[in-house]
């Protein structure tokens, strides 16, 4: 006679914090941080978009290895690792729409197209794309992989807003604001699946992220043309700052095994 299988559940500690306000105020200050970082390596360093991309993007790839071999969630690895790969988006991001010549519209469809791409080779592949569901190296590979393109993404959709929709930085702001808004109702509503909201969240924050950059260090649209050393050395105070305010702290869920 066969002994009847029980299921437990069995929670799993992922390698990435758990997507709290906390979280997200970090992230928009990480964003916002990366953009001016990429302007002050291409610009200010005058390395250009092309060579500025490639240190960067060995910088980020570098950090990721890091962050994927390690057993466990670190705080400080994580941010410099997303931090890292929202710098090297921006200067991707300003080769692709300006050097190469796609343009905001088409660097933005483009880039779309491969978040979307990504997320479902994700699904298909490990049968789940849910970023509270990271403990394993293959499933971070893909978290990774959608957060670069993401990350790239983010510029060319806030110089779209702010230039070839004519919103400016901070119209830009407002209505990229207005749209996280949504994207926080329909969560609390529960009207669409909870990883698709939280991935439309994390593109937002880029845009959102690039344009507060921007207004911050150049001079067209209004902006502020503030010192980009000085902005730089300030955002990643305040992102310490912010992570000893609210710890950020790993996420979990459960596992039904048989």
């Amino acid at each position: 006679m066969m002994e009847q299988q029980k299921t437990t559940a069995e929670e799993i500690i992922s390698k990435v914090p758990a997507a709290t306000a906390g979280f997200w105020i970090v992230k928009i200050l990480a964003t916002t941080l990366g953009e001016v970082g990429g302007n002050l390596f291409s610009m200010n360093m005058g390395l250009g978009y092309l060579t500025a991309t490639a240190i960067l993007a060995t910088l980020f790839v570098s950090l990721a290895v890091i962050q994927i071999f390690a057993r466990r969630f670190h705080a400080s690895l994580y941010w410099l690792t997303i931090v890292a790969s929202t710098t090297a988006g921006t200067t991707l991001a300003d080769y692709s729409t300006r050097s190469i010549g796609l343009g905001y519209t088409g660097g933005s469809i483009l880039l779309l197209s491969l978040v979307i791409a990504s997320l479902i080779a994700w699904r298909l592949a490990l049968g789940r794309g849910s970023a509270d569901q990271v403990a394993d190296r293959k499933t971070e590979l893909f978290y990774w992989l959608t957060i670069t393109f993401s990350q790239t993404l983010g510029t060319a959709l806030g110089d779209w807003f702010a230039d070839t929709a004519g919103l400016g930085y901070w119209g830009s702001a407002l209505v990229i604001s207005a749209m996280l808004l949504v994207v926080l109702g329909m969560q609390m509503k529960r009207m669409v699946s909870g990883v698709w909201l939280f991935w439309a969240a994390f593109v937002l924050t880029r845009p959102l992220g690039a344009v507060l950059g921007n207004f911050l260090d150049k001079p067209d649209h209004g902006g502020l043309a503030l010192d980009r050393p000085l902005i730089v050395g300030t955002l990643s105070l305040m992102m310490i700052v912010a992570m000893i305010i609210m710890p950020q702290r790993a996420g979990h869920h459960k596992s039904v095994t048989a």
